[in-house]
Formats: structure tokens, C-alpha cells, sequence
């Protein structure tokens, strides 16, 4: 059965929303599985993001009350069904999960009372970031509207989480490069008033570091501040 027109509507808005947040990602992420559990009916809906140190995919988000599922060990690239969606980078439908030999966990599903389940990947310019698995808690044939509608979500999805990690990935190069020149600054203002070679005056902002247990950009900053205020 296919779901009502204005939940889809209002599923796809909702994310649509949430590309152009501001938003931490575990946020965006929760707001997500939210979002599409409700839209799909789904009694656990979880979203998986790929490690890409150890090739796995990690649950990241749902709104399963289940600690057994949600502890569930991640999946190498091609394994299980959600493995299997994000190596494929197509939607994996699966009518009951307790006959389908590919499945993992099936003591879960069975504790949980897991039926159906439609996984679907997040794909970026043809790049799989991850996937949405929805499950049913009784028998379900997903239709074609309902794959596609979970595919625009998933998309959607994948954007929102892009654009959030580069976000992050440029704030964060931002900071490493206002660090460096902290430190630069600091380093010329120790060889000057101490008379010390690069090295050393690297050396003693360094120590200070490890001895009072402060960041490197703490310590420079400190020493910046002095200085302004001998002027």
C-alpha cells in the first residue's frame, strides 16, 4: 500500500530543510530516521554511514528503543543487505528477513519482531556515503512509489550529510590555520625577546605545552597576549 501523498510531501520538505541548516551532524542525522520512520511506517529505521578507515558500515542514527539493535556490529562493504545496497548502490528489498539467507542478525530481527525491510544507499554524484534501512514489523510489499520516495529521501539525506561534513572539514582547516599562525607569531615574539633560534622558541612553547596541559594555540595565544600588553 502505498503511503498518503502529504506524508511524503511533508518527509521530503522536512529534509529538504535540513540541507540548507546549520545543524550538528548527529542532529541532521536523528532528524532523518525520524522523519522517515514516520513517513514509511517503520517500527526501526536506521541510518548507516560508511568508515572509511575501516570500510564498514556503522549505525549512526535511529529511533529503535532496541539497545540489541542498536549495538549491532558494523558491516564490511558487500556484506548483509545493507553491505550489500551500499556495494551495489542500489535499493535491496526484503519480504521476509527470517528466510533471506543474506541477512545478518537474524536473532535480533526475531527479538525485535522484524519483517520486512527495504534498504535503500545515500549516494552522492554517484558516490554511497552510507544507507536507510526501513523495517516493518509485519509482512510488507514495498512498491515502486515507496522506493522512490525513500530514494529521494535518501539522496536528500546524503547531500545534507556532504555538505555538513564539509562544512565541518572546512571549519576545521579554518582553525588548524589561524593555529599555525599563532604559533608563528608566538615563536617570533620569543626569539626576539629571548634571543632564540626558531627551534628552541618552538621547543619552549612546546614544553610549556606538555607541562601545564594546554593546547599549542593556548600557549602562543598567551604569549601574543603578554606582548600586547608590555606595548
Amino acid at each position: 500500500m502505498d503511503r498518503p501523498l502529504d506524508k511524503q510531501i511533508t518527509a521530503l520538505s522536512k529534509i529538504s530543510k535540513v540541507i540548507v541548516s546549520d545543524m550538528y551532524l548527529e542532529d541532521i542525522l536523528k532528524l532523518i530516521v525520524n522523519v522517515t520512520a514516520e513517513m514509511m511506517d517503520s517500527k526501526i529505521c536506521s541510518l548507516m554511514l560508511i568508515d572509511y578507515k575501516t570500510k564498514q558500515l556503522v549505525i549512526r542514527a535511529t529511533q529503535s528503543m532496541s539497545d540489541a539493535y542498536n549495538k549491532k556490529l558494523p558491516l564490511k562493504i558487500g556484506e548483509g543487505i545493507a553491505g550489500k545496497a551500499a556495494k551495489e548502490n542500489k535499493p535491496i528489498i526484503v519480504k521476509d528477513i527470517a528466510k533471506e539467507k543474506e541477512y545478518k542478525h537474524k536473532d535480533i530481527a526475531e527479538k525485535e519482531n522484524l519483517s520486512s525491510l527495504l534498504c535503500v544507499p545515500l549516494s552522492v554524484k554517484n558516490r554511497v556515503i552510507g544507507v536507510i534501512n526501513c523495517y516493518t514489523s509485519k509482512p510488507h510489499d514495498f512498491t515502486e512509489t515507496e522506493v522512490t520516495i525513500l530514494t529521494s529521501i535518501a539522496n536528500q539525506a546524503a547531500v545534507a550529510i556532504e555538505n555538513t561534513e564539509l562544512a565541518i572539514k572546512s571549519r576545521l582547516a579554518k582553525e588548524e590555520l589561524e593555529t599555525r599562525k599563532k604559533i608563528e607569531r608566538a615563536k617570533g615574539i620569543i626569539m626576539k625577546d629571548e634571543g632564540k633560534t626558531e627551534e628552541e622558541a618552538y621547543l619552549k612553547l612546546q614544553k610549556y605545552s606538555m607541562d601545564n596541559r594546554k593546547s599549542l594555540r593556548e600557549v602562543a595565544e598567551a604569549v601574543i597576549l603578554a606582548a600586547d600588553i608590555k606595548k
